[in-house]
């Protein structure tokens, strides 16, 4: 028996999946100094309140990133 392998070219297409049975966008916050990290949720505003209070905790953690899952989906044409 002899291994095969199968090469498909052709055009392909990427997206966000906006179908209905798609996974949620979600966000959450990362502290940049510590590394700490909100939740994710489908709200972004509850994770910017969650830097806020981190922030009140930790009065020197200024800088944070916004982290997005955004489900995608890809097919050939």
């Amino acid at each position: 028996m002899t291994a095969r392998t199968v090469f498909l070219f052709g055009t392909w297409t990427l997206q966000p999946d906006r179908e209905p049975d798609a996974e949620p966008v979600t966000y959450a916050m990362q502290c940049v100094v510590c590394g700490a990290e909100s939740e994710p949720d489908e709200d972004a505003a509850t994770a910017q309140s969650w830097t806020f209070r981190h922030a009140g905790r930790n009065p020197s953690h200024h800088t944070y990133r916004e982290l997005i899952t955004r489900p995608w989906r890809a097919w050939m044409r």
